[in-house]
């Protein structure tokens, strides 16, 4: 197993400090909309973005969905979008994922459907967002394919969950799943209830920038351990989940307790998100373990992009490499 990359111990404060801001710049919507709409400032986000997003249209995503197939991986797609106050709007990007859902049963591809509560209207009205929801899911069941919901910001988890619960309680959904973040406190007590709903629990450490008296700091042994704590939980339980982290000790530790306990491979996956940990699903794959890979696509890549530079900020050298490409 090789080690992880580490900067020098002097400059961890800089790295720790670096990291923060652009979470904090990645949850900046004024920002957002400075970089996603100037006319100068578009062309250089959309290439720091191309290592870490699959296009912009459906057709491109999909594209890039087949060669993850290819390669042996389930795939899940994703359009990029959240906290959308406009109801128009929120209707208009619903068609986008029933259009993705079309696309997905048509060409038989191996792939889930992603999408953020607040990108189909939980802002504007939560039932908005439930109804939208739904529609997508039952796009989702009528092709035989799951959905994930993504997690957002600490404040909207409650009405995530409830809407989560809904589409399973009143809708018997069960092709629905949730994303749950390691990272916050409170979720080894919301654990038990989700556990209790059939729905896929996809396990990730948590990008978004949080207070410590809500969240874990992302680089802490503390986050690593909760993380292998709750993995444990889900496997042991046999309920469906995906490990979704590029942790490469933690996906060591947990692929040796799935050996160990001979946990059924139909009740879990390791995920990597593209541009990421190809090479480590590639060899996960290679040693019998089911995998999938997770592709995002659309305009609205600013605080997905972000985020995933900010896990590890040596990837600005990279993004500068990109911008000069």
């Amino acid at each position: 197993m090789q080690p992880q990359p580490t900067f020098p111990v002097q400059w961890q404060p800089l790295v720790d400090q670096a990291a923060s801001t652009l979470r904090a710049l990645a949850l900046d919507e004024t920002a957002k909309e400075k970089f996603c709409n100037d006319p100068l400032l578009r062309p250089y986000m959309h290439k720091v973005s191309q290592r870490y997003v699959a296009g912009q249209t459906v057709a491109s995503a999909l594209q890039r969905v087949a060669q993850i197939n290819a390669r042996g991986h389930a795939a899940s797609a994703e359009y990029m979008g959240e906290s959308c106050r406009d109801e128009a709007f929120a209707m208009a990007e619903t068609e986008v994922f029933m259009e993705l859902c079309k696309a997905i049963g048509e060409q038989n591809l191996k792939c889930s459907i992603s999408f953020d509560l607040s990108h189909v209207g939980s802002l504007v009205d939560p039932e908005l967002g439930f109804r939208n929801a739904r529609r997508i899911a039952h796009a989702a069941a009528c092709i035989n394919r799951e959905v994930m919901i993504s997690m957002e910001a600490a404040e909207r988890a409650d009405d995530i969950y409830a809407i989560y619960t809904r589409l399973h309680k009143e809708e018997n959904l069960d092709n629905v799943g949730i994303t749950v973040p390691a990272k916050r406190h409170r979720t080894p007590a919301d654990l038990p209830a989700l556990m209790r709903l059939p729905g896929r629990i996809r396990l990730v450490k948590g990008a978004f920038l949080e207070s410590e008296d809500v969240a874990y700091h992302r680089n802490s042994a503390e986050l690593a351990a909760a993380y292998r704590a709750l993995a444990g939980e889900l496997l042991l339980s046999g309920h469906k989940c995906s490990l979704a982290t590029h942790d490469r000790a933690i996906q060591h530790d947990l692929s040796e307790l799935i050996i160990k306990e001979r946990i059924d491979p139909r009740n879990y996956e390791f995920e990597s998100l593209i541009g990421l940990g190809g090479a480590q699903i590639d060899g996960l794959l290679a040693r019998g373990f089911p995998t999938r890979e997770y592709a995002v696509f659309g305009e609205e890549h600013f605080l997905y992009v972000l985020n995933r530079i900010a896990e590890e900020p040596v990837r600005l050298y990279q993004a500068v490499i990109d911008l000069m490409a």
